[in-house]
């Protein structure tokens, strides 16, 4: 019996997904098929009746997808399984089967020993705060008497050439497809990428596309930078000489990128990047971003004639806006970028937005890191994370909003926990969605800003002792 009233069972229930550790208090086989049994009963509510299930490359997915699977036949749902895949192939698969249920079993970039769900409700939709309360409830209060009125059946589906081809078809390369690293770090990505690019024309390497359950190398989070130092080195090596590298997280939806210098681009600004490729094309068009965000990129879409706009972080939260706003590009620092319109279907596709950027450079006489050079320029810290419990960490970002707001009247965006503005730039702090962690940013007109706004926050933050402090040597 899971016992739902345990706090550790109630804190994997997060702002817009689920995760865990994988543990006896947490995601096992029997604590699975109860969230997915919830998950089932929530379908029903809005008469959805099947749902695609998919999962990531991690050790304990395919046990996890048993369970997922039987839990939701057992409550009536019809189940397309597709096996081992990207979260962007589970959205695709909806639309190529018209299913409105979706199942990723994944962590996303969690490290080894968690897992977790990113569940749909609807094409480009999933699961947002309210949905993931309504879900801990069903669980919660969930009978053991199975659903008799009909048994759900499970089909294998394979949808991987489908994909692939849609992807293909909808990049329109320019007479210089680009020399590309792709880096998939043993994750599922691994699986799509290479075929991807040699469509496209592009010279293709490749670094750790074999998925592997013990990710040999380096977990899959292009977050990381250590993640990138072995994508540098081959694209600069002499017989490489790489246009770009690309590197995948574990479930295939975010992207990290390095230029051809092998300098770390960050997600922002390549998302300023695609936005000048739409506005290019079609001007007056809103792109959302997150709060983490540089203004480099509001500057470059203000700049190309398009409209910013600021959301909450998230990748529910982000595609939810996108689509209330009729947005055809959306993103996130953290690697998520959503292209709909014309172009895709409005999720988060690591791939396909790689593909993006691989099709603009195709058409340039320029380098990546000449075109960013005429963006305009800030001085941006990496996201520095600092440990807070989950039981503490929204009441301290509350509490540090107030403070905020009285030391800075005016100043304070409360999108997402605490952007505070300054002449010289900004510094955020957030509590993380997925982790026991505030996410800490700062950005200046140059280092020394930068440094300045840094060292602000750190004597703030040195009066909650619910913060740990190691946080303070993040930045170089």
């Amino acid at each position: 019996m899971v016992d739902t009233a345990n706090t550790n069972f109630i804190s994997m229930f997060r702002e817009y997904d689920i995760r865990g550790h994988v543990s006896g208090e947490e995601l096992n086989p029997e604590s699975v098929a109860l969230i997915v049994s919830a998950y089932a009963e929530y379908l029903k509510r809005r008469d959805i009746w099947k749902a695609v299930v998919g999962y990531d490359s991690r050790e304990c997915s395919p046990a996890f997808a048993e369970a997922a699977n039987a839990a939701l036949t057992r409550r009536g749902i019809d189940v397309l399984f597709i096996g081992l895949a990207t979260t962007p192939l589970v959205y695709f698969a909806q639309y190529f089967f018209d299913c409105k249920g979706a199942v990723m079993i994944t962590a996303s970039h969690n490290p080894n020993g968690w897992s977790g769900f990113k569940m749909g409700k609807d094409f480009s939709e999933t699961l947002e705060p309210d949905d993931i309360k309504e879900l801990f409830t069903l669980a919660r209060d969930l009978s053991d008497t199975d659903d008799a009125s009909r048994q759900g059946s499970i089909e294998h589906r394979d949808v991987r050439d489908a994909y692939i081809n849609a992807i293909v078809s909808r990049i329109h390369m320019g007479p210089k497809p680009p020399r590309i690293v792709l880096d998939a770090a043993n994750g599922g990505a691994g699986v799509f990428v290479y075929e991807v690019f040699q469509r496209l024309g592009c010279m293709t390497f490749q670094l750790y596309c074999d998925p592997d359950v013990a990710f040999p190398n380096y977990f899959p989070n292009p977050s990381e930078l250590k993640a990138r130092e072995r994508v540098r080195e081959l694209v600069r090596h002499p017989y490489v000489q790489a246009d770009l590298g690309v590197g995948f997280d574990g479930d295939g939806d975010r992207m990290g990128v390095v230029d051809e210098k092998g300098d770390n681009i960050w997600s922002d600004t390549i998302l300023a990047v695609l936005a000048k490729q739409l506005l290019e094309k079609t001007s007056g068009q809103t792109v959302v971003y997150d709060v983490k965000c540089s203004k480099t990129l509001e500057e470059t879409i203000l700049n190309n004639g398009g409209t910013p706009f600021m959301w909450k972080t998230g990748h529910s939260h982000i595609k939810a806006k996108m689509h209330e706003l009729g947005a055809p590009l959306a993103g996130e620092r953290s690697g998520h970028i959503f292209i709909g319109g014309d172009d895709w279907y409005g999720f988060d596709d690591a791939i396909f937005s790689a593909a993006k950027l691989v099709e603009y450079l195709s058409w340039q006489k320029k380098t990546l890191s000449e075109i960013i050079a005429e963006f305009p320029q800030y001085v941006t810290s990496p996201e520095i994370k600092a440990y807070c419990a989950d039981t503490e960490k929204y009441i301290v970002v509350e509490r540090l909003t107030k403070l905020f707001k009285e030391l800075y009247p005016g100043k304070v965006n409360e999108t997402n926990g605490a952007r505070v503005n300054f002449d010289i730039g900004w510094g955020l702090v957030r509590a993380s969605s997925n982790m026991p962690e505030l996410v800490l940013i700062f950005e200046g007109k140059t280092y020394k800003d930068m440094r300045g706004i840094h060292d602000r926050f750190r004597e703030i933050l040195r009066d909650f002792p619910e913060i740990d402090r190691t946080w303070e040597n993040g930045l170089v």
